[in-house]
Parts: structure tokens; C-alpha cells; sequence
């Protein structure tokens, strides 16, 4: 006689419990995102590490000084020159008003020399009388014009400006005064005189 099938059975200790037990459990709660966590403040006395810095780009002028090449000679720029036409008896009395047009166009007096070749102006002849070291001691002051002679004048330092007076004196005055009023000058040189002289010493078209 054949045996009626054999019914499945659940065990209760399978199924049952576990399914009662996971109908009992809540959702769990989801979790906040963690955002970026905060730096940790330094602690005293203790510094954190510092990145370095990348090196500075040197610029041309660093590079020139690191490696320095040859350095070309400067040029002194030359100075304008001015022609005053007059005799040598009125020579100094234009020497004078070019320098008073100097001052009134915002020249300091310390900028101008003013040199002559024949009789000293009246106030170097003054100044002289009080001796040299007193008249050298005006010169190294600075703060006036100043007037002296061509044969002294190669103690006087450089000035902006320098005037000079042609009144009087050999050829031989003129051809050594006018090269060195020309290197005391250093933007302007102011000559009083006869034309042909000045064009003679310094050159044609002055």
C-alpha cells in the first residue's frame, strides 16, 4: 500500500521566530553625511608645519646684479652754448645781465659761475681782499653766485651754468679760458665776446 506524500513541514524555529523578530525591528535612523573635519588648533608653542613657498622668480635687475657683465663707460652730455655778442669793454656788463636773466627765469644762485679774462669782477677783487681762504670759503658754500678769474678758475668746482666774460685778455687767455669754462659747465655755457674769438677756440657754429 502506498504511503500518502509526506507534507512539508515549516519548523517553527526556522522561520517563525525570525520572521516575528524582524517585523519587531525598527528602521534604523540614517546617519548625517560627516562633513569636512575642522582643523585641529595649533597648540602652543608648538607650531604646525609651514608648506614652503615657492622660490621668487629673480627679476632682470637681480639677474644682472647676480651676474654682472661689462659695464659701459657713462657719457657726459655736452653742455648748450650760448653766445653773447660783445666788445671787451662790454663784456662783463653783459656777463652781468645774462646772469640777472638767470636768476629771474628760477636759476639759483649757486648754479652759476661766472669767470673773466681780463680785470676780476668788483667782487672777487673784494672777496680776494680778505684773503683766499675767505674767498675759497664763499666758493665751497654754494649759495651764491660765483665770480672769479680765468687763471684761478680751475679750482672752482662744476657748476650748472657758467658765464664768461671775454673782457680782455690775449688770444692765448681766450684759447685756455673758453676749454675749461666748458668743462665746468654742465648744462649751459654762456660766452660774452667777440663772435670771431669764441668761433675761433670752440668752433664754428657757436
Amino acid at each position: 500500500m502506498p504511503l500518502p506524500p509526506e507534507e512539508p513541514q515549516i519548523h517553527e524555529s526556522a522561520q517563525g521566530p525570525r520572521a516575528a523578530a524582524a517585523s519587531s525591528r525598527t528602521a534604523p535612523t540614517p546617519r548625517p553625511v560627516p562633513g569636512p573635519r575642522p582643523m585641529a588648533p595649533a597648540r602652543p608653542g608648538r607650531p604646525g608645519p609651514v608648506r614652503p613657498s615657492a622660490p621668487a622668480q629673480r627679476t632682470p635687475r637681480e639677474q644682472q646684479t647676480a651676474a654682472p657683465g661689462p659695464v659701459a663707460a657713462s657719457s657726459r652730455t655736452a653742455p648748450q652754448i650760448q653766445l653773447i655778442p660783445a666788445s671787451p669793454e662790454g663784456a662783463l656788463d653783459a656777463a652781468e645781465e645774462a646772469v640777472d636773466l638767470l636768476l629771474d627765469s628760477g636759476r639759483a644762485p649757486g648754479e652759476v659761475l661766472l669767470v673773466t679774462t681780463g680785470d676780476p669782477h668788483p667782487w672777487a677783487a673784494h672777496e680776494l681782499s680778505f684773503g683766499e681762504g675767505a674767498y675759497w670759503a664763499q666758493h665751497d658754500a654754494g649759495d651764491d653766485v660765483f665770480y672769479t678769474q680765468h687763471d684761478i678758475a680751475a679750482r672752482a668746482t662744476e657748476r650748472p651754468v657758467v658765464v664768461v666774460a671775454l673782457n680782455g685778455g690775449s688770444d692765448a687767455v681766450a684759447v685756455s679760458a673758453l676749454p675749461l669754462a666748458l668743462a665746468k659747465a654742465g648744462t649751459l655755457l654762456i660766452v660774452c665776446g667777440d663772435p670771431q674769438r669764441i668761433n675761433a677756440v670752440l668752433g664754428a657754429g657757436v
